[in-house]
């Protein structure tokens, strides 16, 4: 009888490993402990089950009990779970969780396949009924039991990382509006900020709500519906939300044991997979492993990692001596349209190990087609490589539609056997235009990093704007179509192909960054002015596609020239109205259809193709254009409202984008005029003569259906106090402050006469007598009438006044508040 082996968990380590352990050695006894009732199922296929993609149930399970017992003669124990090791004995204690019994097994060999668990954080709410985890087939069957079962239209995914993206994918094809929450700056951890942008993008586009940099602070669920509330204050509320916060390893059995763990509870292993104990084997999430890349420790909860681990450990087990030389952290994601590939280290991990950007690495960013340009549905694709000093490629990202993961695994090869971006210029791979470019993707990114390692261009990356010098002139070699639909501020304008004429118009002395759409024509124009005599020239790596991704996002001012100019004038619906330059379009019926093939144009040629067409058609006809060029979206809808013709629609549809536009505007039905008729105050004083008369004239308004905002500064804000002492934490000047003005409408005292508090008694005494409603009714009136009482916030933080202190119903506000109000308003008082 050969040895006894005993593993602990199964799907990919164990296994993996149980299956080449039985085709290594026939003899041995081989014992496989699974505490769920699934020894082995496809659980990166789990989503997709959810969402549809995948339609049978069975089809997730890869393997079964009896499966394993017919083909490889393993004895599977599904709910069995190893409870206890002894290491001394060699035994295992075991509980049959069907059964309710502890039995012990005896073992020659163990191997340990815990793998991980999702982190489940001490939040306030987070056991609430519609909040799921997903790891295994349980979790999968709850999941889709509510979905189909409470049919849920919202949901809020909490971490952008594979299985968050991929859950959130999903349920958006069910229908239901999507939102994710992720406490870093950028979903996707292994790519850098860059590369996640596109992505964000691209799930801003399909509506995805994303809450970038926020946590999550409290659940609270209320019939059937939970309100998710944020670090920042923001909520969303929601049906279900899906926690995708992280993993941890499951290594309490090995740790209990006395096995050597790592300061994340990581099984700490030697070469051959082998722990503390010569007779304790681990593999998969659980385990450290060598970073590749830079020889450290790590961990890689990877199923590609654990396959190999599993039959690595299985060889050992069997006598051989095969050595595991660690994983790069190889890995892919199907994100909505997008595919996102990543292999080896990332910039971001440079930097928190010291390293510095042109000192010990420099990275290269090119946006090359999927294959041929000129064979239909070519797609553009954004690989990132990372690089030493010495050219030796040290990681890849990888972010679009078609062909992306094939050239990330083509660098994983290559960083393998220890290539330099030199090989990677060299490297023959299989071309035909269907598949490829002569000048592969992986090629492209070779030739750029040899050009910088050989002194032939100066890169120059997104991120050093906000350190550059302000002398610095920003060069735009694109065309002026393409420069109106976005450009760098303060940069001037030479199309490259206009540059050895022009360059008379450039200072030699001077340090210039070039850029264009993609880096290819800057590359071009750097070279002309290098060789002309110009010493520091620059040309932005990957161009202004990348920068206006990473930095144009939100309207912050790092882009110009993508909003409409000043003569274009847009309606009330939003529509870009008609003025004697355009004639007006007929009707839909009535024009004809023209359609254009764009695909495998970069810009500005797609654009450039329908500025062509449309020059040639009559108002009322429509364009039906086809582009392979992801920016071509984004752009079309600009150039109509600069143009003034009409964006039907737009959008993706099989390996192509595509819009249809409508030539002329039709003139959208004349709006009304809107009457402005609000009315707006502005409460300086705290007198209780004035207090009175602002609100006397406030319910005046209110009752004759305007909308009246009051807005509370400084003194004014005594006038919402609260009249007893609010408990507050304050510094030593507000206490004073706030300490020395009345508390409350009742401590008010007169601007005129008032003789030492008399006066205001005097004035309540009258008032009563005339029936006019106290200062206090006045206020609750107003209130009741739907009078927007505003507190200057500004004026609160200098008068030692806090919210808590107000009476209820005040809204908080600032200058931009009172000048909204006062916009819409026909009479602004200052009281």
């Amino acid at each position: 009888m050969g040895q006894k082996v005993i593993i602990v968990g199964g799907v990919a380590g164990g296994a993996s490993a149980a299956a080449r352990l039985r085709r290594m050695d026939e003899q041995a006894e081989i014992i496989m402990l699974e505490r769920g009732p699934y020894i082995s199922f496809a659980n990166c296929g789990l989503p997709y089950y959810i969402g549809g993609t995948i339609e049978e149930r069975s089809a997730l399970l890869v393997q079964t009990p009896e499966g394993m017992k017919s083909r490889f003669n393993v004895d599977v124990r599904v709910e069995n779970e190893a409870i206890s090791i002894n290491k001394e004995n060699k035994t295992i204690q075991i509980k049959d969780i069907q059964n309710n019994r502890l039995y012990e097994e005896n073992y020659d060999v163990l191997i340990l396949s815990p793998g991980s668990t999702p982190l489940k954080p001490p939040i306030p709410g987070i056991d609430s009924p519609n909040i799921f985890s997903l790891w295994n087939i349980p979790d999968v069957d709850r999941i889709k039991s509510f979905v189909d079962n409470v049919k849920p239209k919202s949901v809020a995914v909490i971490g952008g990382g594979f299985i968050g993206l991929e859950m959130a994918e999903n349920l958006h094809d069910l229908g239901m509006a999507v939102s994710v929450v992720e406490m870093a700056d950028q979903v996707m951890a292994p790519v850098d900020f860059e590369m996640a942008q596109i992505v964000h993008r691209h799930m801003k586009s399909k509506k995805v709500g994303l809450y970038l940099g926020d946590g999550v602070k409290s659940f609270e669920y209320h019939n059937g519906l939970t309100k998710v509330t944020l670090q920042s204050g923001k909520q969303v509320e929601v049906d279900m939300v899906i926690l995708s916060i992280g993993i941890r390893p499951q290594s309490e059995l090995a740790k209990n044991a006395g096995l050597e763990v790592n300061q994340r509870n990581g099984i700490v292993v030697d070469e051959y997979m082998q722990t503390s104990d010569p007779s304790i084997y681990a593999i998969g999430d659980a385990v450290e492993v060598i970073d590749f890349i830079g020889g450290g420790k790590t961990m890689i909860p990877l199923a590609g990692p654990a396959n190999k681990q599993g039959r690595i450990c299985a060889d050992n087990v069997a006598g051989k001596k095969v050595p595991f030389k660690g994983s790069m952290g190889t890995s892919v994601a199907k994100v909505f349209d997008l595919t996102v590939s990543a292999t080896g280290v990332n910039e971001k991990a440079l930097k928190r190990d010291g390293k510095v950007y042109g000192k010990d690495y420099y990275t290269v960013l090119v946006h090359p087609n999927s294959h041929a340009g000129y064979y239909p549905g070519a797609l553009p694709m954004t690989l990132k490589v990372i690089f030493d000093m010495s050219g030796k490629v040290l990681g890849a990202q990888n972010v679009g539609y078609d062909g992306v993961e094939k050239r990330i695994d083509v660098i994983a090869t290559a960083i393998r056997f220890n290539a330099t971006v030199f090989d990677l210029t060299e490297l023959e791979l299989a071309y035909a235009p269907p598949y490829s470019s002569a000048k592969d993707p992986v090629n492209m990114a070779g030739f750029v990093g040899e050009n910088i390692l050989n002194g032939m261009e100066k890169p120059f990356q997104w991120h050093e704007f906000k350190d550059m010098d302000p002398n610095t002139v920003v060069l735009d070699v694109r065309e002026p179509m393409e420069r109106e639909m976005g450009f760098i501020p303060n940069s001037i304008n030479i199309p490259v192909d206009q540059l050895r004429d022009r360059i008379v118009e450039l200072d030699k002395s001077k340090t210039y960054v070039v850029y264009c759409a993609v880096g290819i024509r800057g590359h071009a124009a750097s070279r002309i002015l290098v060789q002309s005599g110009f010493e520091n020239i620059y040309n932005l790596i990957g161009g202004f596609n990348t920068y206006s991704t990473v930095l144009c996002q939100d309207d912050n001012g790092a882009c110009e020239g993508t909003m409409p100019q000043a003569d274009v004038h847009v309606s009330e619906t939003g529509d870009i109205e008609q003025d004697a330059s355009f004639q007006d379009a007929k009707e839909d019926s009535e024009g004809q259809v023209i359609k254009v093939n764009a695909c495998g144009l970069q810009c500005p040629g797609p654009i450039m193709q329908v500025h062509k067409a449309i020059e040639m058609m009559n108002p009322g006809d429509v364009l039906d254009i086809k582009a392979t060029d992801p920016g071509f979206v984004n752009d079309i809808g600009v150039w109509c409202e600069k143009t003034g013709n009409t964006l039907l629609e737009s959008g993706k549809e099989d390996k192509a984008f595509f819009a249809k536009i409508r030539k002329g505007r039709k003139r959208p039905p004349q709006a009304p005029t809107v009457v402005k008729d609000d009315k707006t105050m502005i409460i300086f004083s705290g007198d209780l003569d004035k207090a009175i008369a602002s609100l006397i004239i406030a319910n005046g308004a209110a009752s004759m259906g305007k909308k009246v905002t009051l807005f509370y500064t400084f003194w004014g804000l005594n006038i919402l106090r609260r009249p007893e002492k609010i408990s507050v934490k304050k510094d030593l000047m507000a206490r004073m402050f706030s300490g020395m003005m009345p508390r409350g409408t009742k401590k008010l005292g007169l601007s005129k006469m008032n003789m030492l508090g008399m006066g205001p008694k005097m004035i309540r005494m009258v008032m009563k007598k005339h029936n006019v409603d106290s200062l206090e009714d006045l206020l609750k009136m107003a209130m009741d009438n739907g009078v927007r009482m505003v507190a200057c916030n500004m004026s609160m933080d200098l008068m030692g006044i806090t919210q808590e202190e107000l009476i209820d119903g005040v809204e908080l506000g600032g200058v931009a508040s009172m000048l909204g109000a006062a916009e819409d308003s026909n009479m602004s008082l200052f009281i």
